[in-house]
């Protein structure tokens, strides 16, 4: 019996923030679009992210100094940076494409390449929702980042001072100044940083439900289900998935952390690990702060939203199987007790939850097209600034797929920066 093929334009693979900006962006380019994921819109890693648009974070997560540092965060009971040790074999090849990528050469490359992004984040989510007409849900919001030690001057200023150099808008606080900019924090704090240009969002899984929303009413089509693999056609591709076949003239990967399973089977070897997020969300304390605030040395966010009061922490690196660790939700308690005024980190009715970020060693996302197969692109590996970089990233994967020039130089993003191609195009993804 021959397979049953339904056809489209364009398919997106992925769901979440950057796939359904993505497939908004095919859309004003006046195609018809498809998108697939097996989850709703927004219910992976989108669905718990801090809510902020973190542009001030240019720096690659490895370098020497956060090398330096590495040990003495993993140690840390309530440290940021996990590595579960049953992974560890498995991580290792990973580890020795980070350790190489703090090399000063490749760390300058790379903070070029993510300060070219987040400079034209807030812009391009602008002109996303002003396109929708959902401006409200972008919310002009600063960001704060304390220090509860007053031996954190130094690296305070030193941090102040090199985003300074690039661009950012950076207020120095401490004292009743900066009581009066959060009476929400505990007072046990020395100083701080306030980002007076950042912004934040009201809730990321309602505004990917927002934007799947305004996507359908222009015709857009969302399919429940799994792509198993991609099969390039001629000049198009067949996308198999768990219920039936696609063909479409394009299509785009933006499956976060499953990405690199279906680049696999089309001859990639993209060395892409997932960083686990953990996350509280503290109901009914939306309001207990009146903007994002980060911890320098607990290395936590709080973001008030709609939702209630967001806690995020940790870089675990321990793939897609192994269960949530219980004790990384105790930690965001204890971090959220620590900074809160009246130090209420726990709540009974929190919600827990954890998701998997797309992380590459260079911490740069893949935004590119195939290069042997033009009608297949990419757009992934954002690590933890996906919700940051969705709208730019998905401006530019839409001009790749109309055949049009980008407008960032997309050579640092290239996919191919990784290793040679493998021989055969129909591997099927693992």
């Amino acid at each position: 019996m021959s397979e049953a093929v339904s056809r489209a334009r364009v398919a997106v693979v992925g769901a979440g923030v950057v796939g359904m900006t993505t497939a908004l962006a095919l859309q004003r380019q006046g195609l018809a679009v498809t998108v697939l994921d097996p989850r709703g819109p927004g219910e992976g890693a989108s669905y718990g992210n801090a809510g902020f648009l973190a542009t001030e974070l240019i720096d690659p997560l490895s370098t020497p100094a956060m090398l330096r540092q590495a040990p003495r965060l993993w140690l840390d009971r309530h440290g940021p940076l996990a590595l579960p040790w049953r992974y560890l074999p498995r991580l290792a090849p990973w580890l020795a494409r980070f350790l190489a990528a703090a090399a000063p050469a490749r760390v300058r490359r790379g903070r070029r390449a993510l300060a070219a992004l987040n400079g034209a984040s807030v812009d391009a989510w602008r002109r996303c929702l002003a396109d929708i007409g959902a401006e409200d849900e972008l919310v002009a919001s600063g960001y704060l980042l304390v220090w509860e030690s007053p031996q954190g001057r130094e690296a305070a200023r030193a941090r102040m001072a090199h985003l300074e150099r690039w661009g950012h808008a950076v207020e120095w606080l401490e004292g009743e100044v900066l009581r009066a900019r959060e009476p929400g924090l505990s007072g046990a704090l020395s100083h701080g940083l306030f980002f007076p240009g950042a912004h934040q969002v009201r809730d990321p899984y309602a505004l990917v439900r927002r934007l799947a929303e305004a996507f359908r009413a222009r015709g857009g089509a969302i399919r429940q289900a799994r792509v198993e693999r991609l099969e390039p056609r001629g000049e198009g591709v067949r996308l198999h998935t768990d219920q039936g076949a696609l063909d479409a003239a394009q299509a785009v990967v933006a499956a976060g952390a499953w990405s690199h399973r279906l680049a696999a089977g089309l001859g990639l070897s993209v060395p892409l690990e997932t960083e686990r997020g953990y996350h509280l969300t503290l109901p009914g304390r939306g309001r207990a702060l009146r903007q994002p605030v980060g911890s320098a040395e607990r290395r936590c966010v709080m973001t008030p939203m709609d939702c209630g009061l967001r806690v995020v922490g940790f870089t675990e690196l321990g793939g897609l199987s192994l269960p949530p660790v219980a004790r990384r939700y105790a930690s965001l308690r204890h971090h959220a007790g620590g900074l809160l005024e009246d130090g209420r980190g726990l709540d009974e009715n929190a919600e827990e939850w954890m998701g998997f970020r797309p992380t590459l060693p260079d911490s740069l996302p893949v935004i590119d097209t195939h290069p042997a197969y033009p009608a297949v692109h990419f757009a992934f590996g954002h690590q933890h600034l996906g919700l940051t970089q969705a709208a730019i990233s998905a401006e530019q994967v839409a001009a790749l797929v109309a055949g049009e020039r980008p407008g960032l130089e997309l050579a640092p993003y290239r996919v191919s920066r990784f290793a040679a191609r493998r021989a055969s195009p129909d591997i099927a993804a693992p």
